[in-house]
Parts: structure tokens; sequence; C-alpha cells
């Protein structure tokens, strides 16, 4: 190439990293996995469409920074997912990229050793390892898509998949999104508004062309069908909660106006616990009687947690973490977490059986 006085100013150095191809074929997909990964799919759509009278349950880690730690976690929720998938459907939080509004550790693909030393090569392995041997296990999964070119790495383990608010505007994810192979969750913008994710649903479930790369890493034109399983995902925001029944009720008349689908899900952490994770359990709570008491537009909740309760800082000293604690927002501990999990497939179930005898 030329050198110029004008390109990559600001540009230190680039490191290649392999095609998308070559660590699929390094770390393929093995047929337990793919099993999983199609029938959470399927499951998730189900609940989606009304199809599958289930409450979808997302429950894990802020971000996953240890995968000792989350295949422990892995393990828990599978098993307390065959105890209560009768009404629940559980999907494990999984999620390898952090947002940041300055300046902070982006997640596992962009630091995996904690120490700023940056390795994406070996993130983005360690990250796609984790996720097969959950989906190997039977525990479907769900992420956060940041950078649109990490689907093409991952997305083949991925069940469900949401947009953050701080990218539900940008029309790159809208793009991307359009053209993912699972349901994707576009939540609110961080102002609590939940327009800016209607707009991205109509957007995403339409035909698009964009530029990204493909699974040889080649720099491509991506045209897409569209995505028809969008949703919104509520996570309150600088405004305050947004998980009451009027704004609930507020979002669905948006939906329905943009005659997108009704059905959304309800994030109780972030601006929905007003960022204190001892508060998350009141918007759960509060939501799951919402939809016992008839709201089936409702379809679930997420909760961030983790094997621990609280967080920590990241210090440097990756020796010295707490095991099972997040390193980002905090969660809530195991035993809260089973504890409300089970708490919601008994109050689904007195609803059913009091529909059925009134039947």
């Amino acid at each position: 190439m030329q050198e110029s006085k004008t390109r990559d100013v600001n540009v230190v150095r680039t490191v290649q990293l392999k095609s998308p191809i070559n660590l699929v074929n390094a770390l393929p997909i093995t047929k337990p996995a793919e099993q999983t990964v199609l029938e959470g799919r399927e499951a998730i759509r189900g609940v989606l469409r009304g199809e599958d009278s289930r409450m979808m349950m997302v429950v894990g880690p802020c971000s996953i920074h240890d995968e000792k730690a989350a295949l422990e976690y892995a393990e828990r929720l599978l098993a307390l997912s065959k105890d209560v998938s009768d009404r629940l459907l559980l999907v494990m939080r999984v999620y390898f990229e952090k947002p940041r509004t300055t300046v902070g550790w982006k997640g596992l693909i962009y630091d995996p050793h904690l120490n700023d030393t940056l390795e994406i090569a070996t993130g983005l392995q360690r990250a796609r390892r984790l996720m097969r041997d959950i989906a190997e296990m039977g525990m479907c999964a769900g992420t956060e898509f940041l950078d649109p070119i990490i689907p093409q790495y991952l997305a083949d383990l991925v069940s469900w998949a949401t947009i953050g608010a701080r990218t539900t505007e940008s029309q790159t994810h809208r793009q991307m999104a359009s053209g993912l192979s699972m349901p994707v969750g576009f939540k609110n913008g961080t102002d609590g508004s939940a327009q800016v994710a209607v707009d991205a649903l109509v957007a995403a479930r339409s035909p698009q062309s964009f530029l990204g790369i493909d699974r040889e890493g080649q720099t491509s034109v991506v045209m897409t069908s569209g995505n028809p399983d969008g949703h919104l995902v509520l996570r309150g925001g600088r405004s305050g909660p947004n998980y009451g029944a009027d704004a609930i009720a507020d979002a669905q008349s948006l939906l329905s106006s943009s005659h997108v689908r009704s059905q959304l899900l309800v994030d109780c952490s972030h601006g929905n616990s007003n960022k204190d994770h001892t508060q998350q359990s009141v918007a759960f709570k509060n939501v799951v009687e919402q939809r016992v008491n008839g709201d089936e537009n409702i379809i679930g909740c997420m909760m961030e947690s983790n094997l621990n309760p609280g967080a920590q800082k990241l210090n440097g000293d990756v020796a010295s973490l707490d095991y099972g604690v997040s390193i980002t927002d905090a969660c809530i501990g195991w035993d809260e977490t089973e504890s409300l999990i089970r708490w919601a497939h008994a109050e689904v179930g007195g609803a059913v059986e009091a529909g059925a005898s009134a039947d």
C-alpha cells in the first residue's frame, strides 16, 4: 500500500485475526451443541409467538470473566431448568462484550487476561470454547452483540441475542440484527424511551444491505431477508424504572402503533433496579405478578445473577479476585436466583391451575 501522510495517522498497529471460518473449524459446533442451540431458538420463538405458554427467564452474570465459574453457574442453572421447564424457559446470560460510557474493561473477548494486554484473538477463542461447552451440556445461551464482526465468530452457538441500550439506535446494529439467525431483543434507550427500540424492530425485520465480513473474513456486501423474531426489552433508564403496569402499557401502545410484535421482556437490572442489585427482586416479582394477572404480552424477565452476590473491582491482581463475583455490575447471588425462579414457577403454576378451574 502506498504510504500516505493522510492515512492511519493515529493507528499504532494492526493485528490480523483468524478468519471466522478458521476459528469455527478449530472449535466446531458439535451435534449436541447444535441441538441445544436449535431447540433453544425454537422454544424462544414459540414463547414470542404465543405458541409456548411458558415465561422466559434470562439469568446469568453481568459479564463473563472466569470460565470455570461460568461453567459451574451453567451446571446449576441447567439442573434448575429441568425442575421448572414445564412453566419456565431458562436461558443463561453469557456476555462477552461490555459497552462503556467512557473507558473500562470491555469484556472477555477484548481483554481475556484482565490486564490490558488486549489479546482479542485469545478472547475470541476462549469465548467460543465456553459457548460450545455450555451448549454441549444442554444449556441454551443468550448474549449481547456489540461489535458487528463478532457474530461471524460466535452466532452459531447463540440461541437469543440482545442489542443494548447504547446501540439500539445505531443503524449498523439494526442492520446486523436483520441478518442474525436467532431471536433478538432490543433494549430501550438509556433515557428510558422505548421509541428507539420500536424503530429498531421495524428496521431489523426489513431486508437490509450493508457492509460486513463473510466467513472468510473478506469485506463484503451483506444482504439479509430481515429478522422476524425481534422484540422489545424494557430496562429502565435515566428517568427511572419502566417495569410498572403503566409504563408497560405505554410501551405496548408504541409497539402496536408501529405494527410490530407487542410481546416484551423486562430486564430487572440496570434502570429497573436503579443500579442496585438488591432491588432486582422487587422488579422481578412485580413483573411476574403482572403476567400472572393476565398480561400475556409480558413474555419474561432478565436478571443479572452470579454464583455470589455483589461486585468487585478489577485491580490488576487477578489472583486476588473472589470466585464467582462480578467484576462489572453487581449481581444477585445463586441462592437468591434459585429462590426467585422457584417462586415464579409456583406463581405461574397457580395461575394456570386457577384458569383450569375456571374452565
